[in-house]
């Protein structure tokens, strides 16, 4: 095992001698992390599946392409347990970006991957997803640029909004796989998957049986209608154009659109006080993805003032710490009515991170982020099977020594969950 180590470890030092490191996690166990690649065992591997039926009912992806999902199936004590993973991956706001997002698995199952592996959250490995390994875990794949929730079409650019119709057909081909006689599920997502899966949760409670514990995980989803670094408002800007053109204001909540405009609905913030299933929380309360294209995108910081700091957070001066600081506390104030339903969650670390259910290190490890010695799969599966309530809030940066803070090398400023929407 020294010998596999030792060799590991020459071959890293070789390829980051040759490629460089794009980006690596900055707790001090940067070296451990990128080691055990070579000597962890290799994650689950499952297909692409497609569901064909679903084009007859126009649920399809941008490009007029079937909608797709993997599948693991359950076993054991699991066996008749469901969870689905709603897939993130950024949004599109204008015909130009949605007709880019054609030419990518973000907009075509052709340009899916076939296989994937299913690591945190979705592990098969009690040691690495303790409350969730046997279940059935599904990853519904995300091809419709608006968090499954657009109704529209352009005939013009040949663009099918059909979000709202894809999470339909997909819980459709699941029921009919066995999900309908579920004793316990779980919709989860990240990013913009996280968000819908506050926009579906009691829609996705309504489709099962009252005997079914029904509950929903948003990870990484709590954007923040907030001012950027130039006092605009470039994520509201951005999302108006994701639900106008996208007809996004159908499947929203009615007891939200009722009282805002369909934008402001848009923000998980005014989504939550409607939700009504049992609901859990988990962000990083700097945000690294708000971070970067939200608060200092580059149309609001055009010199460049916020660029060291945004991929490092050791970059940051005085000032823009106490920014972020401000950004935190306007998370908690939003979160507060929500924080007090003894039903729901809530995991809020000081990292700069996104997406933490869906990563192995992050989720469950030896060095996973913790808060009050709990780490955040023991926090969701206290949460969910109702050990104990979960109310967990960090306090303010750099307090939190166990955070995988997310960093950029100078040479590579982006990651494959960060998508750049070119604000």
């Amino acid at each position: 095992m020294k010998m596999v180590k030792l060799v590991g470890l020459l071959l890293l030092a070789l390829v980051r001698l040759v490629f460089g490191s794009e980006v690596w996690h900055g707790n001090g166990t940067e070296v451990e992390s990128e080691l055990n690649v070579w000597t962890a065992p290799r994650p689950l591997r499952v297909g692409l599946t497609l569901i064909p039926s679903a084009v007859a009912q126009g649920a399809v992806c941008l490009d007029g392409t079937p909608p797709a999902y993997h599948l693991h199936r359950g076993h054991g004590t699991g066996a008749n347990s469901w969870l689905i993973q709603l897939e993130g991956g950024g949004w599109c706001n204008d015909i130009a970006t949605c007709v880019y997002r054609k030419t990518t698995h973000r907009g075509s199952s052709n340009y899916m991957e076939r296989v994937i592996e299913f690591t945190g959250i979705l592990s098969n490995k009690p040691e690495e997803n303790p409350d969730f390994y046997n279940w059935n875990r599904v990853k519904i794949r995300y091809c419709d640029g608006a968090s499954f929730s657009g109704e529209s079409y352009n005939k013009a650019a040949g663009l099918y909004f059909r979000g709202q119709r894809i999470f339909s057909a997909a819980m459709e081909e699941l029921m009919s796989k066995g999900m309908r006689y579920a004793t316990h599920a779980l919709l989860s997502g990240c990013s913009a998957g996280g968000v819908a899966s506050i926009i579906h949760c009691d829609e996705f409670r309504g489709l099962l049986p009252r005997r079914t514990t029904v509950k929903c995980l948003a990870d990484a989803g709590l954007f923040l209608d907030v001012a950027d670094v130039a006092g605009g408002r470039s994520l509201r800007s951005f999302f108006n154009g994701v639900v106008s053109l996208q007809g996004v204001g159908r499947s929203l909540p009615a007891a939200c659109t009722n009282r805002m405009d369909a934008t402001s609905c848009f923000f998980p913030q005014n989504l939550l006080p409607h939700i009504y299933t049992p609901t859990f929380v988990l962000n990083a309360a700097y945000d690294v993805w708000q971070l970067q294209e939200s608060l200092a995108p580059r149309r609001a910081d055009p010199q460049g003032y916020w660029q060291q700091c945004k991929m490092n957070h050791v970059n940051c001066n005085a000032g823009q710490i106490r920014f972020l600081q401000g950004f935190r506390n306007q998370m908690l104030n939003a979160i507060k009515m929500f924080s007090l339903s003894r039903q729901n969650g809530l995991f809020i670390n000081s990292c700069f991170a996104h997406c933490q259910s869906e990563r192995q290190d992050t989720w469950f490890g030896n060095n996973s982020p913790h808060l009050a010695n709990k780490g955040i799969a023991k926090s969701v599966g206290d949460w969910y099977f109702d050990r104990c309530g979960v109310k967990a809030i960090d306090c303010a940066y750099p307090c939190d020594k166990s955070c995988h803070h997310l960093v950029f090398s100078r040479t590579h400023y982006n990651s494959s969950f960060l998508p750049n929407l070119n604000f």
